[in-house]
């Protein structure tokens, strides 16, 4: 008889992609540092601007290039080979991709990618670059495929049912402060095994969830390995 494997729903947020180097919206000297948000990560900065948007992302797709996927990344992705892994992800990196892990959805996007401002249809950046003027096939300008401020996120359907699905829900390196991602942990079912990691304690704990304080690469590997063993009641 075949094993049903025990589903996993990770969701990761900017704090596991510091760890790789790559800079926050929030903290200081973070990526908002020497720009306004309005000016470069909503629809209306794109219509005042498009060079400085492009301009913005381009140096933020080099940042991306030239990280690496950290230990807690790799181990995530190692959840794979024991679990049904799906990874639900604020960030718009790579650094899942690049750890092997096969089920990402991207809720805010992927800045390694462009998308048709006309058609919608979604293409790989090339040499890490859009610039103006490049378009698609049908002479649309193409722009970052992320989601700004003000435009829905992607997946939401999917990212709920997976969540309502899970035996085990892994929070990492989040505040929980942006919505609506943070209300999908209300999503999880009541027996499900609820941890969040992250360096600060969330504004409000969500209810069943336990915190664990601490960086991502150093704490993930071990939570992941207890869950594999069967520590924690999985």
């Amino acid at each position: 008889m075949k094993t049903i494997k025990k589903r996993v729903g990770i969701l990761t947020g900017a704090g596991i992609s510091a760890e790789s180097g790559l800079a926050t919206f929030r903290d200081n000297h973070g990526l908002w540092e020497n720009y306004n948000v309005e000016d470069v990560a909503t629809p209306q900065g794109w219509q005042k601007d498009i060079g400085l948007v492009l301009e913005f992302y381009n140096k933020r797709r080099e940042e991306v290039m030239s990280a690496e996927p950290n230990a807690a990344h790799i181990a995530i992705a190692e959840l794979e080979h024991h679990f049904d892994v799906s990874v639900i992800t604020q960030n718009v990196d790579d650094l899942h991709e690049r750890a092997d892990s096969k089920n990402v959805l991207h809720v805010h996007g992927e800045i390694m990618k462009s998308r048709s401002t006309g058609t919608g249809k979604i293409y790989p950046t090339i040499n890490g670059l859009i610039n103006k003027g490049d378009t698609c096939e049908e002479g649309y300008q193409l722009r970052p495929h992320v989601v700004w401020f003000g435009e829905d996120i992607f997946y939401n359907a999917e990212v709920i049912s997976i969540i309502k699905q899970t035996d085990i829900v892994l929070v990492i390196g989040t505040s929980l402060s942006v919505h609506p991602f943070s209300s999908l942990l209300e999503k999880a079912r009541y027996r499900a095994v609820k941890i969040i990691i992250n360096k600060d304690l969330p504004e409000k704990l969500p209810r069943g969830y336990k915190f664990i304080d601490g960086n991502a690469a150093d704490l993930v590997p071990i939570i992941c390995r207890k869950i594999i063993n069967g520590a924690l009641g999985c």
